[in-house]
């Protein structure tokens, strides 16, 4: 690792007497130290994962987040926010050492702001009897019932548990579970868990958004490994997540298109053929990703109805829903019934937008028959 090297600042000129002279150093010291915490973010540890110079690793060490490998001062001299310990008992003796607090987290349903019973000791550093154990496990039971008050809450919090986990076994680093936690919240606002998505689901397809979104991408079957939730469900709960929560992450297989005809047989068409069928279903998934058309199904499966859609729609028939759910079931376990459903929604959805968004993406023979 190299030697780390701090952001340099221009300094005022030095005046010509003794005393501007050291009246200008001081200043110039104030004045680097004010850019300082302004170039590290007022004391906060580095928030990106990559150096925006050599997009080496950035770690954090002693209050610094520099990069291991050009050495670049991300941040210097950040506040420590995390709980520290304490001696309970008088301050002449000492009982054991306590945690005094926890640190303030979005991985808790409130934050992390509500008490938390640990003592094993009383004041003066004596174990607690067993009739004094039972009164604060009796105290820690019902302050966890004022907590935690509804069965969403309970489920809130096992899935902000789930991140940590899943993030801790993916090597994923704060900000980017901090990130999931606050998405798995803003998903069960928007009330995506129901029906065949989980808070299981929830919490892996926020992981996995948010690992894509930070540029420190990890597999969707990695993902699903750790999680409590198939690959299916796991890509299903993503894409919900997209589609009913407004937010600025990428699609985690924007080439899903192009991956569903690469699966297929494209001996059987022309050049011209295969690159018109591609527009016409790049367009038909814009559709359902605007509606959106099968927010809780795997990106590839809305993909496979859309190429399926385009090729009835450009009245070719080169492809039957048996195929296309064959060769797609490769990578995401795919039904005959869900290519027919999805194809058949987009081919009405299309019909109904086709002359106030793209009239010329189908000829005018194939655009008189949909309509």
């Amino acid at each position: 690792m190299s030697t780390k090297r701090f952001v340099q600042f221009d300094e005022p000129a030095v005046q010509q007497s003794e005393h501007d002279t050291v009246g200008s150093q001081v200043q110039a010291n104030a004045d680097a130290h004010a850019a300082t915490e302004t170039k590290t973010g007022e004391h906060e540890p580095a928030s990106q994962s990559t150096c925006v110079e050599c997009e080496g690793r950035i770690i954090t060490a002693e209050q610094t987040s520099y990069c291991e490998v050009c050495g670049l001062v991300v941040t210097a001299d950040h506040i420590d926010h995390s709980p520290t310990r304490r001696r309970h008992g008088p301050r002449t003796g000492g009982g054991p050492a306590e945690w005094s607090c926890e640190s303030v987290t979005q991985l808790r349903i409130d934050k992390g702001l509500h008490t938390t019973f640990y003592l094993t000791s009383d004041g003066y550093g004596n174990a607690l009897s067993s009739a004094q154990r039972d009164k604060y496990d009796r105290l820690k039971q019902r302050h966890k019932r004022f907590q935690v008050e509804s069965k969403r809450a309970i489920r809130l919090n096992e899935a902000l548990r789930d991140v940590q986990m899943i993030g801790g076994n993916l090597g994923l680093p704060s900000h980017v579970v901090v990130d999931a936690g606050r998405l798995v919240k803003r998903a069960g606002e928007a009330g995506v868990p129901g029906a065949w998505t989980s808070w299981e689901g929830v919490a892996a397809g926020a992981v996995l958004l948010a690992a894509t979104d930070a540029g420190v991408d990890r597999p969707s079957r990695e993902v699903a490994c750790y999680g409590k939730v198939s690959h299916v469900r796991l890509c299903a709960a993503a894409r919900k997540i997209r589609c009913h929560v407004s937010i600025d992450t990428p699609p985690i297989r924007a080439d899903a298109v192009a991956t569903v005809l690469e699966t297929l047989d494209k001996s059987a068409i022309d050049n011209g053929a295969y690159l018109r069928l591609r527009d016409v279903a790049q367009h038909l998934m814009e559709i359902a990703d605007e509606e959106p058309i099968g927010a809780g199904t795997p990106r590839l499966t809305v993909a496979a109805a859309a190429v399926y859609a385009a090729d009835r729609l450009l009245g070719s028939e080169w492809l039957t829903m048996q195929q296309v759910a064959d060769a797609i079931s490769v990578i995401v376990e795919t039904s005959k019934d869900k290519i027919n459903r999805y194809s058949s929604t987009l081919r009405t959805e299309y019909a109904k937008q086709d002359e106030a968004t793209t009239p010329s993406v189908l000829p005018d023979r194939e655009r008189g028959a949909v309509q």
